[in-house]
């Protein structure tokens, strides 16, 4: 009788020290909290009017990082997917971004071959696509004040022939299409930092020199 009531003493003993040790070993366990949702903030994309000869401007909301070379890739990668509208398209819808770096107030823009494989031809989709890009980036980042495209690398000579592309790009807003009303100036010829004339350049320069 008294072996048995031992017995059934250590059981219960065992039952309640089992359960204490469970209970505060989730008393201790750190409570998880849900990732907090990530930032966004409205961009302004420039994409060929109707007629594809100029610019116009699309508000999207787009999710940013931290990093500001990651925002500026965030927006040029919704400047690739294209308008949601009745806007047209400046970049082939297949352009891969391979880098974006960022230099002083320079942005290099590093693309893979498609970009300059999937441009219409023509000097007006050349000059649309180019700057459609330029301003993107300089009307939604203050600090950039100039953008030197590069494919694979390198500073090419142009995209297609027309617009020399070898040095930074700087932005040419007259190329926006004017608000219904507004009496605006024809497109001024665009200019890069050397220039920017359309026409052909001299071979292209590794990134960065």
């Amino acid at each position: 009788m008294i072996l048995a009531f031992v017995v059934f003493a250590c059981v219960v003993g065992a039952l309640v020290v089992k359960k204490y040790q469970t209970a505060h070993r989730k008393a201790e366990q750190p409570q998880q909290t849900a990732p907090a949702p990530a930032a966004t903030r409205v961009v302004n994309l420039f994409f060929a009017s109707p007629d594809g000869d100029r610019l116009v401007r699309e508000g999207r909301e787009v999710e940013i990082e931290e990093e500001t070379e990651a925002d500026i890739e965030s927006v040029v990668d919704e400047l690739v997917r294209g308008p949601l509208g009745e806007l047209g398209p400046t970049l082939p819808p297949n352009t891969r971004i391979l880098g974006v770096q960022l230099k002083g107030d320079q942005a290099f823009i590093d693309f893979g071959p498609e970009l300059q494989q999937g441009l219409p031809e023509g000097s007006s989709a050349e000059l649309v696509a180019a700057y459609s890009l330029v301003d993107t980036v300089t009307a939604n980042f203050p600090q950039v004040k100039k953008v030197q495209i590069l494919v694979n690398g390198v500073a090419v000579e142009t995209l297609k022939g027309h617009l020399d592309i070898r040095y930074p790009l700087v932005p040419d807003y007259s190329l926006e299409q004017p608000a219904e009303g507004d009496k605006g100036a024809g497109a001024a010829e665009p200019k890069g930092e050397k220039g920017g004339k359309p026409g052909k350049a001299g071979k292209g320069e590794k990134a960065g020199k």
